[in-house]
C-alpha cells in the first residue's frame, strides 16, 4: 500500500500533563482508521497535531509531497455572513462542484444553499463543515466525530459513502455501528500508547481481549517476581554495589510493571433504593404545532412502570419536542400528560449545563449531594460515582476549566446521576462520549430499576438500552415499535420480501390507546377474496417503490444529475418513503391473515 503519513516518536504534554509519547503511527493508501481512546486522552489534540493546528514536543511527521488532507473539526468556526454555498468554497466554487456540493448538503438536509451561516444551529453548521470536507475529495479525510448531528438517515447515507471506493479515513467516532462498518482498522490509545488491530470494531473487541487477558497474565507474573525481589532488595542492601547493578535496574522495571493499573472496572451500580409507583405518566392526545409545522397530534400513550423506550426519527420530527413536553418546560396545544406523583425525573439534555469553570470537579458533584442511598445500607459516594465514571482521584481535583469537551459531559450525567431519580430522560447522550463510558452507561441503564426514555441515533446503544420504541414520522405522525432498533430495522427489511412477517407489526396510535392494555389476540382467522388481492397488489407496489427509491438515492449520489433534477428528487424522497410506510404498514396487517 502507498504510505501518506507516516508518524514517528511523536510526543505532547499540556504543562505537567504528558498526553502521549513516542507514538507511532503509519497511514496507507485505502486504510480506514478508526482512533479510540478515552475522554482527554488526546484525541482531538492528536488529529490537530497531524493536521498543522497544533504543535508537539518531539517527534517527526512525514507526510508525501502534495498530501491533500481534509479535516473536520469537532466544533467548525465559520463566518457568520457567508452563505451556506459560500462557506463551502470560500466564495470560489466551480460549477461541478458547485452541483456536487449541493447533492452532498441535500443528503445531510441543508436544503437552503443561500441561508447565512450565522442563522443555522451548532449542528446544521457541523453538517455544512462536514459537506465542505467531503467534496473536495482530498487524499486523506479526518474526521472529528462526524456522525455528531446527523440523524439516523444521514448516517446510513454517510456509511455507504465512505465505505465506496478507495478512500483513505482517520476519524475518531463513538458510533460503533458506525465504526464496524467503515474502519478496516481500529487505532487505540491506551495510556499513552497505540495499539493497532488490523479489522473491524469486531475484530478489534475480540483482540483486545486477548491483550487485556496477555496484560492481566503478566501484571500478575510481575507481581510474584515483585515480591521476591522486593525482600532480596531488603534483606541484603551490601549487595547493592556495582556487580548488582543490573538487578537494581530490572527490579524497578519489574516493579513499574507490578503497579501497572490496567483500567478495567469490576463494580456494578445496583442501586436498591429507587421507588417508583404504579403510575408514571400518561400522554392524553396531546398536540403541538410550530406554525405550520405539526410535531404531535392527538398523540396518546400510557407509560409502564420499568419501561425502557427509545426515541428515533429524522431531525425536526418532534421528538426533543415530546420531552420538552412531557417535562414541562413546553406547554401542549390541546392535550395534557398526567404524570405520576412518585415521579423524580433525571434529565440529561443536548445543551448540558453550564459549569463554573473555577470549581474542582469533586465539587460540582458535591455541591448537589455527599452521596447516594444504594439502599440495603449501602452509599455511594460522589467521588466513587466520579471513579465509576472513569475520573481518577487526581482528575476529581482538577479544575472544570481543564477538562476537555467529552470530560465535561460525562460530568454533566454524573450530576443527573448524583441526583438519584427514578425516571431518567436522556436526550442525545452518546454525543461526544468515549465508548468506554458508553459501555458504562449502558450497563449502569441495564441495571436501573427505574424507567428510562432515550432519544439518540447511536443504533449500537439503543440495541443495548431499550425494550421498545417510538418512531418519529414528522407531520404529528408516531409509530409504537414493540422491540429495539435493530429489530426494526429487521421488520423495515421485511417489506421486501412476500413471505409474512416474523416481527410483531406496528400498530397506530389509533388502534391502540394504551399499548399495556391489549387484549389477548383473536384466533387467527382466513383473509377473504377483497384482502388476498389487495395484498398482492400492495406486494407489487412495495417492489415497485422500493426500485424507485433505490434510483432516485443512486441519482443523488452519483454527480452527474443535474440541478432541475436534484431538485425534483429531493422533494419526491420523502413522499416516496412516506407512502412506502403506509403500503408497507398495511402490507404487515393483511400478512397476518394472508
Amino acid at each position: 500500500m502507498t504510505p501518506y503519513l507516516d508518524i514517528q516518536n511523536l510526543t505532547k504534554s499540556f504543562g505537567a500533563q504528558l498526553l502521549f509519547e513516542d507514538l507511532n503511527l503509519s497511514i496507507a493508501a485505502g486504510q480506514r482508521i478508526g482512533l479510540i481512546a478515552k475522554n482527554g486522552t488526546g484525541k482531538s489534540t492528536l488529529l490537530s497535531i497531524i493536521t498543522g493546528r497544533e504543535g508537539y514536543d518531539s517527534g517527526q511527521i512525514i507526510a508525501r509531497t502534495d498530501l491533500r488532507i481534509g479535516y473536520l473539526e469537532q466544533t467548525p468556526h465559520f463566518d457568520p455572513s457567508d452563505s451556506v454555498l459560500d462557506a463551502c468554497f470560500n466564495h470560489h466554487g466551480e460549477a461541478e462542484r458547485v452541483l456536487r456540493a449541493k447533492q452532498v448538503l441535500t443528503q445531510l438536509h441543508i436544503p437552503d444553499l443561500t441561508q447565512p451561516m450565522g442563522e443555522l444551529s451548532g449542528g446544521q453548521q457541523k453538517r455544512v463543515a462536514l459537506a465542505n470536507v467531503l467534496i473536495t475529495e482530498p487524499d486523506l479525510l479526518i474526521l472529528d466525530e462526524p456522525t455528531n448531528h446527523l440523524d439516523l438517515q444521514m448516517t446510513v447515507w454517510l456509511e455507504q459513502y465512505l465505505s465506496r471506493g478507495n478512500r483513505t479515513l482517520l476519524m475518531v467516532t463513538h458510533d460503533r455501528f458506525f465504526l464496524d462498518r467503515v474502519c478496516n482498522v481500529i487505532v487505540e490509545l491506551d495510556q499513552r500508547r497505540l495499539y493497532t488491530y488490523r479489522g473491524n470494531y469486531r475484530y478489534y473487541l475480540e483482540k483486545r481481549e486477548e491483550r487485556i487477558e496477555a496484560q492481566r497474565a503478566e501484571v500478575a507474573r510481575a507481581n510474584n517476581l515483585y515480591r521476591r525481589e522486593l525482600e532480596w532488595m531488603r534483606r541484603m542492601p551490601q549487595a547493592r554495589g556495582h556487580k548488582s547493578r543490573y538487578r537494581q535496574e530490572a527490579f524497578y522495571e519489574l516493579q513499574r510493571v507490578a503497579k501497572q493499573r490496567l483500567e478495567e472496572r469490576a463494580l456494578r451500580l445496583k442501586s436498591r433504593n429507587v421507588y417508583i409507583g404504579s403510575k408514571i405518566f400518561e400522554c392524553q392526545y396531546v398536540s403541538k404545532s410550530w406554525g405550520d409545522r405539526v410535531m404531535l397530534k392527538d398523540f396518546y400513550y400510557n407509560f409502564a412502570r420499568y419501561e425502557k423506550m427509545g426515541i428515533v426519527g429524522n431531525n425536526g420530527t418532534g421528538k426533543s419536542t415530546f420531552i420538552k413536553l412531557l417535562l414541562g418546560q413546553l406547554t401542549p396545544d390541546s392535550g395534557r400528560f398526567d404524570i405520576g406523583d412518585t415521579v423524580r425525573f433525571g434529565y440529561f439534555s443536548q445543551e448540558g449545563l453550564q459549569f463554573d469553570e473555577s470549581q474542582k470537579v469533586i465539587d460540582v458533584i458535591t455541591d448537589i449531594a455527599d452521596y447516594v442511598d444504594m439502599g440495603g445500607g449501602k452509599h455511594l459516594t460522589a467521588s466513587q460515582l466520579l471513579q465509576h465514571f472513569l475520573f481518577t482521584p487526581e482528575q476529581q481535583h482538577n479544575y472544570v476549566y481543564k477538562l476537555s469537551g467529552g470530560e465535561r459531559r460525562k460530568l454533566y450525567l454524573c450530576t443527573v446521576l448524583m441526583k438519584n431519580p427514578n425516571f431518567l430522560v436522556l436526550d442525545e447522550p452518546t454525543n461526544d462520549l468515549d465508548i468506554q463510558t458508553l459501555q458504562i452507561l449502558e450497563e449502569y441503564l441495564s441495571d436501573f430499576p427505574g424507567c428510562v426514555i432515550v432519544v439518540s441515533h447511536d443504533r449500537y446503544f439503543m440495541d443495548r438500552v431499550v425494550d421498545h420504541l417510538l418512531v418519529f414520522h414528522g407531520e404529528g405522525r408516531i409509530d409504537d415499535f414493540p422491540g429495539n432498533y435493530t429489530q426494526y430495522r429487521e421488520w423495515s427489511a421485511l417489506r421486501d420480501e412476500s413471505e409474512p412477517a416474523r416481527e410483531k407489526p406496528l400498530k397506530s396510535q389509533d388502534e391502540r390507546p394504551d399499548h399495556r392494555n391489549v387484549s389477548p389476540s383473536p384466533a387467527r382467522r382466513k383473509a377473504t377474496y377483497k384482502e388476498k388481492r389487495e395484498y398482492e397488489q400492495l406486494s407489487a407496489d412495495i417492489d415497485r417503490l422500493e426500485a424507485e427509491r433505490k434510483e432516485i438515492e443512486a441519482a443523488l449520489s452519483s454527480g452527474t444529475t443535474d440541478v432541475d433534477t436534484i431538485t425534483r428528487l429531493s422533494k419526491r424522497l420523502p413522499q416516496l418513503i412516506e407512502e412506502l410506510d403506509e403500503k408497507s404498514l398495511r402490507w404487515l396487517e393483511l400478512s397476518e391473515y394472508c
